[in-house]
């Protein structure tokens, strides 16, 4: 698989591919294992030959390929970085809910919803459960289908000013899921619709997802509509590249290709396997180790790396053109994007900017510079955390898109091939 397949319609299947988290990184694994990787775990001892190796924790994954191994214990890495959750509406821990002849579930946004998007929409159910197994326990992936909840709309008539509705997040996002005035087990129905015993359900983490399927549209299909695509566009774009780089550094050696795909970035990456753990500097390291390295040439392979943060971008909007730097318009289909802060929002210097204006070049597509408005609180990446938890050089990247952080975001369509280019040629970089 390379970077020549991958299009607007391959990101469109892999988003409808990938309600949760958890999903993504199933449908990554099984991607890369296609490809010759192999899913190891962390409490196996690493094989110490070259070859293509992936982990997975939670709802986090990490793929690498020693191929083309030249021996050199502290040969850097070429990573490219992305998160796998997006702002949706999560199922709470004790969410069977009755109100006004109503069967409720007890819903709670994650990270930065914009809720009024939300609403009227069919929404189906996707996560894991963590399930009895005898004297231990086992995680399943759960995914429903089917128009299960719905959040609606006020009436414009019961509006104060039939301007619209302040939504509470305690009181005004919980599913609708049916008539009754006794609640229903939840969880036990998910379960049912699995052949899972309920009894045997001992945790979980279930969210929501718009069931309409992703769409390339527009007169001249040259746009993408989707849910998701904050970060789901990376996570897709970094798979091809780094199948591409796994392809290419066994023929010609050169920095070793990381894809780094973490969970929680939209809630502060402050988890187990967020950014902001170990995840990323232990798999680093044990890839050192046995290659026959040691502490001292972890740290040379680290200080010769670099990261590039990969997480979509602002396209300038339309009907809003005030909201954006009058100087750094971004446009859709008008190539990857590098994103700078001066106050660290965005991890980009000079170094990394010009490793990935570099890689653009070698890959023939335009490169777009952001700047946010400097009177507007600017959302931030992995990149920074990223940055001080390694200290590797790392630059923040992105594709453009419109609607981030609604339920259905907006994109170019030749955008996907054009960023997986540019990363693509960032793990790849020209000796």
């Amino acid at each position: 698989m390379s970077s020549t397949r991958a299009d607007a319609q391959g990101l469109c299947n892999f988003v409808d591919l990938s309600p949760s988290p958890f999903h993504v990184c199933a449908t990554v694994g099984a991607a890369l294992t296609d490809a010759g990787f192999t899913e190891l775990t962390e409490q196996q001892a690493w094989p110490t030959e070259p070859g293509r190796w992936f982990l997975v924790r939670g709802g986090s994954l990490i793929a690498w390929s020693t191929e083309g191994d030249d021996a050199d214990p502290a040969r850097p890495f070429r990573i490219v970085g992305g998160h796998t959750d997006s702002p949706n509406l999560r199922v709470k821990q004790h969410p069977d809910l009755t109100s006004a002849g109503w069967r409720l579930v007890g819903l709670e946004p994650y990270g930065g919803a914009w809720l009024n998007s939300w609403l009227d929409r069919d929404l189906g159910i996707s996560g894991r459960f963590t399930v009895r197994a005898g004297e231990a326990t086992e995680d399943v992936l759960v995914r429903v289908d089917a128009p299960v909840l719905r959040v609606p709309q006020l009436a414009i008539h019961l509006s104060e000013d039939r301007k619209g509705v302040q939504l509470d997040p305690q009181r005004h996002v919980n599913g609708v899921w049916g008539v009754g005035t006794e609640p229903r087990s939840f969880i036990a129905w998910v379960a049912e619709q699995h052949s899972i015993d309920p009894g045997t359900v001992l945790g979980w983490e279930l969210m929501t997802h718009d069931l309409a399927p992703s769409s390339i549209v527009g007169p001249d299909l040259d746009l993408v509509s989707a849910p998701r695509l904050d970060n789901q566009g990376t996570c897709y774009a970094g798979l091809h590249a780094m199948l591409e780089a796994a392809d290419h550094v066994a023929a010609h050696a050169g920095p070793i290709p990381v894809l780094a795909l973490f969970d929680h970035e939209e809630v502060g990456s402050m988890s187990d396997r967020g950014a902001f753990s170990d995840l990323l500097n232990t798999v680093l390291e044990r890839i050192v180790l046995v290659r026959g390295g040691a502490r001292e040439e972890f740290l040379r392979a680290r200080a010769g790396s670099i990261v590039a943060s990969g997480d979509m971008a602002h396209a300038t909007h339309p009907n809003y053109p005030e909201r954006h730097e009058p100087a750094h318009r971004i446009a859709v289909n008008g190539g990857p994007v590098l994103k700078v802060n001066q106050n660290l929002r965005y991890a980009s210097d000079a170094t990394g900017a010009g490793a990935f204006a570099l890689a653009c070049e070698q890959a023939g597509v335009p490169l777009q510079r952001y700047v946010h408005r400097a009177d507007l609180p600017c959302g931030s990446t992995i990149g920074p955390i990223t940055a001080s938890r390694t200290g590797i050089t790392t630059v923040d990247v992105g594709a453009p898109q419109l609607a981030m952080h609604s339920a259905r975001e907006f994109m170019g369509a030749d955008d996907v091939a054009s960023y997986t280019a540019a990363l693509t040629a960032f793990l790849t970089p020209a000796s």
